[in-house]
């Protein structure tokens, strides 16, 4: 049995893109750009930004805005994407690819090109949540009522009268 998650509970989806063929380092100088920022804002960073590095960071960014919309639907909830913001960016070191250059006098010299795994998470701002929980839940209060009133109308047409409660004797 599946359980649901709260109404309160703020939205947060990641995203994730692995031996991205750039150092760490030269990574880590855009993302950090954009950590904390609203997405919409961050996105504006990115594409605005002169290094190589922010077209792979935007691309992870916006799979992750997609997938907060994707759960936000399974969930049955609605989700202002304008609320999102970067709550988690980081860049991990992935592997590292060993390769040889020939050297003088039949010698080899090593090095090595390094790759990295980029992490993007967004999340809703928990005051978003809560407006978004009272928006649903007074809602569902508005069509509380109405269901009992459309009962009552059909079974003043049918002719029924409405059931009484019975006094225990």
């Amino acid at each position: 049995m599946a359980t649901q998650p709260s109404a309160t509970a703020a939205i947060e989806a990641h995203a994730m893109a692995k031996h991205v063929r750039m150092s760490p380092q030269k990574v880590r100088l855009v993302v950090d750009l954009i950590r904390g920022q609203k997405a919409e804002y961050a996105l504006q960073i990115l594409r605005y930004t002169r290094k190589r590095a922010a077209r792979d960071i935007e691309k992870v960014l916006l799979s992750a805005i997609a997938n907060a919309e994707r759960k936000a639907e399974d969930a049955g909830e609605s989700l202002d994407v304008d609320r999102l913001f970067v709550s988690r960016c980081f860049v991990n070191e992935g592997s590292r690819w060993k390769r040889l250059r020939p050297a003088p006098m039949g010698r080899a010299f090593r090095y090595q090109k390094r790759t990295s795994h980029i992490v993007v998470a967004v999340a809703e701002h928990h005051l978003a949540a809560q407006e978004r929980a009272a928006a649903a839940a007074a809602e569902a209060e508005a069509h509380k009522g109405v269901k009992g009133v459309v009962k009552k109308a059909r079974r003043a047409l049918a002719g029924k009268k409405p059931a009484t409660k019975k006094s225990k004797k």
